[in-house]
């Protein structure tokens, strides 16, 4: 600016010019920069985002890690520590490894094109000198000596996530997949056949996923497939009986494409009905399934896709390989000064000293649980971890369970997930973003009515899901016989409050219904059952602390066995 400037620099400049300079001035508006419209200055404000050249720059910390994926699937998934680590990393490092791919690409691109144009350039240069082109000849060198300069490439690891039914192995995917914004498909392996039987060809994983990807060739390669009971196609025990097309044909044709391969995608064209039907396109009420039938699906395309950088993850069950386990380790505990076990899957789960022993390398990671297995404030733990065996499975146990080794060895990431108990489950209904106890809380506020819960209730609500052996699935079973009746007599009735106590929840009544002039009764009946449970569980918590304790000094009465003798026997 002029106006700051010592009175020498003014002299030569003649009045004329100082009025133009005057005159820019008086038309100096900050609005007139770009990048914000803050014009210059000589304060600077940290608050406000980066425009211009470095506004795309990185600012040195990188926001997605697997500590903070593991943040978000606590907000969704209860319990599953270990499980929510082991995923949280693998599809991370799957998120990297497709972005370093993506960049790899690109420069190659790029350097193509450079290549291009100078080549281009040189042979416009050399036609107009009517000159030959130039070939150049590399220098003979030593053929025994042979330098690969491709670089370093980081290849996939997928996933093994074995446990019980209803505890979050689906939940935990689709969360991860939904947060990367990564194409992500599910596909049941009960149906898959060998090809040309009755069922579904392998490659039916890979079809749904290009449809999840929008028919984009490029985000499918990139995306993630889950194959949910992959237990289910394990060869069978017995050699007799009739021919297998759903045991190891099917782990066969599953090896070629989780291995990385070249598929051809074919889509079926749209049948569409005859001219002048309700559904036909010159029908008037056709306008919606026209907008539904979009994307390349509908068009019988066919689509390339390489496999080699889709990520697999396999879920299932497993029935029985607790008990394979168990009979492993038992082999290791026999004889002279060897950690004597018990054969049963409690006894192995609450042996603290042989689960350490067996898990050295990630005992520290274990050791890890949830706010909610702590008393508040303090570091003291309220109940005994309880481990699961599966973390202990080894590529043996899964070769003996009916999958191939071929297989097993293209899967080296194992995720055990173990089942829930009372606990979780009351946590599965209140605590996650999308809990059950919220879902039908708001389903009855869209009726206008208030719906609530005591502790004992919900307490009771875990113990009938337990019993029917189905995880977290059951508790929406039990919501349903519950509130059957609530829901169909609240709607458009002077009902305002529904309230489930402990006896509507052992379904010995209904549930108890005020108008709008009860809310008193209402808030009354649920502050009197929580008095109630709060003094139930503090004698409960008393009373199994001084059994723990009158335990510790006395020991093993001599009628009772102290420690088994040999693994398996009393």
């Amino acid at each position: 600016m002029l106006i700051g400037r010592p009175p020498l620099l003014y002299r030569g400049i003649r009045p004329s010019s100082l009025a133009v300079v005057r005159r820019w001035m008086s038309s100096y508006d900050p609005s007139d920069f770009q990048f914000g419209g803050a014009g210059f200055s000589s304060r600077v404000d940290t608050d406000t985002p980066t425009f211009g050249p470095l506004g795309d720059a990185s600012s040195g910390i990188n926001k997605l890690t697997p500590r903070a994926l593991k943040h978000h699937l606590d907000r969704f998934v209860v319990g599953q520590n270990r499980s929510k680590r082991i995923l949280s990393t693998a599809i991370y490092h799957h998120y990297k490894r497709i972005q370093q791919l993506h960049q790899r690409q690109e420069e190659q691109d790029e350097v193509l094109r450079s290549s291009q144009a100078m080549g281009a350039q040189i042979l416009d240069a050399e036609e107009i000198q009517h000159q030959p082109r130039t070939v150049h000849v590399p220098p003979k060198g030593d053929r025994s000596s042979i330098c690969d300069l491709s670089p370093l490439t980081i290849e996939k690891s997928n996933v093994l996530c074995l446990g019980p039914t209803g505890v979050g192995k689906t939940l935990m995917l689709r969360t991860l997949a939904r947060v990367l914004e990564v194409p992500f498909s599910m596909s049941d392996c009960t149906p898959f056949t060998q090809a040309g039987y009755v069922g579904e060809d392998a490659d039916v994983c890979i079809h749904r996923l290009l449809a999840a990807a929008n028919w984009d060739t490029r985000r499918a390669e990139s995306g993630i497939v889950c194959l949910d009971e992959f237990d289910k196609i394990a060869k069978p025990k017995s050699p007799y009986g009739s021919k297998d097309i759903s045991g190891e044909g099917v782990q066969q044709a599953l090896l070629k494409i989780i291995e990385g391969t070249t598929l051809q995608i074919s889509t079926k064209p749209e049948r569409r009905p005859p001219a002048g039907l309700p559904n036909s396109p010159n029908s008037s009420n056709s306008s919606f399934g026209a907008g539904m039938a979009g994307g390349g699906g509908a068009k019988g395309e066919t689509f390339t896709i390489d496999t080699s950088n889709i990520l697999f993850i396999f879920t299932g069950a497993f029935i029985g390989m607790q008990k394979h386990i168990i009979d492993r380790v038992a082999k290791g505990s026999i004889g002279f000064n060897a950690h004597v076990r018990g054969s049963s899957v409690d006894e192995l789960a609450e042996d603290q000293e042989l689960m350490k022993e067996l898990t050295p390398f990630f005992s520290s990671s274990v050791e890890e649980a949830d706010e909610a297995d702590y008393e508040p404030g303090t570091k003291t733990r309220i109940k005994k971890r309880k481990f699961n065996p599966l973390e202990l499975t080894e590529p043996s146990d899964l070769i003996s369970f009916g999958l191939i080794p071929e297989i097993v060895g293209r899967i080296p990431i194992i995720a055990a997930v173990e089942s829930l108990d009372e606990d979780m489950l009351v946590r599965v209904l209140t605590e996650p973003r999308n809990a059950l106890l919220k879902q039908y809380t708001e389903l009855f506020a869209l009726s206008g009515v208030e719906l609530r819960f005591t502790s004992p209730a919900l307490r009771q609500i875990a113990k009938s899901a337990i019993a029917m052996n189905t995880g977290a699935r059951g508790l929406r079973t039990v919501m349903e016989r519950i509130l059957s009746d609530a829901m169909f007599e609240s709607p458009g009735s002077s009902i305002r409050y529904v309230l489930v106590t402990e006896a509507v929840s052992k379904r010995e009544c209904p549930p108890a219904y005020f108008a709008r002039g009860q809310q008193h009764v209402f808030h009354s009946i649920i502050a009197t059952e929580e008095e109630e449970w709060a003094v139930r569980t503090e004698e409960r918590k008393s009373s199994t602390t001084g059994n723990n304790n009158a335990a510790l000094v006395s020991g093993p009465s001599r009628g009772q066995p102290g420690r088994k003798r040999a693994a398996g026997f009393t």
